[in-house]
């Protein structure tokens, strides 16, 4: 562990995407915190729709409370709909520190999924995440030296993906990908900055399949259920 850095000059440092030591003492305690709230939605015993959001709001550290249900014994619909502000979730999920994720309404996340928020990793509303989905917004120096295993520094960059889209399973998107609006992304892609061919800013309604995800069609108002899988 670091101690000898400035914690809030660290983390400000983080959040801009720029070299911070992960292993000081206050980010080490956040990331356990998250671990510990994460450990017991993965283990709960069939949690209710509230309690599963509750779980996501103290991941998140969200100050407000959940909506009161409609009535005293709502129905599982009911509930759904007061709570469609929180993400229905299949476990198990990991998450490194939670506050940095902020996801729309309506969003399903299958399981095994992972985000990795060193940086803001936002979700539109309306999104479906396939299961073993990795979201990367951290990463590390390529030079050896200056990474030094966990005395070293690392950085990372936001991740943002827009409303309507569908992430398929086994996806990994890596820091700084932006996702427009209505987009496919196809089962088992890596969508990545480096290369030719391989975009950082992915235009709204377009299908992307494969590594690199190169867009190959608009899938706006077309039958598209064979074009990426769960």
């Amino acid at each position: 562990m670091i101690s000898n850095v400035n914690e809030s000059d660290n983390l400000a440092r983080m959040q801009r995407g720029e070299l911070y030591y992960a292993f000081s003492p206050d980010l080490v305690a956040a990331r356990k915190r998250c671990a510990r709230i994460v450990n017991k939605l993965n283990n709960a015993s069939d949690p209710t729709r509230r309690e599963m959001a509750e779980f996501w709001r103290q991941i998140t550290n969200d100050p407000a409370p959940l909506p009161s249900p409609f009535s005293p014994n709502p129905s599982d619909e009911a509930e759904d709909a007061t709570l469609h502000a929180y993400p229905w979730i299949e476990r198990p999920i990991a998450i490194d520190y939670g506050t940095n994720i902020k996801v729309g309404s309506n969003v399903f996340i299958n399981f095994n999924c992972t985000f990795l928020d060193t940086c803001l990793v936002t979700i539109g509303s309306r999104v479906l995440v396939g299961p073993n989905v990795s979201f990367y917004s951290g990463t590390h120096p390529v030079d050896p030296y200056v990474r030094n295993g966990t005395s070293g520094p690392e950085s990372g960059r936001p991740i943002s993906i827009g409303d309507d889209c569908w992430i398929a399973g086994h996806v990994v998107i890596l820091p700084g990908v932006t996702i427009g609006e209505g987009c496919t992304v196809g089962a088992g892609s890596v969508v990545t900055k480096v290369g030719i061919l391989i975009l950082c800013w992915i235009e709204t309604d377009s299908s992307l399949v494969g590594l690199g995800c190169s867009a190959v069609s608009c899938c706006r108002g077309e039958s598209s259920e064979d074009s990426a899988q769960d």
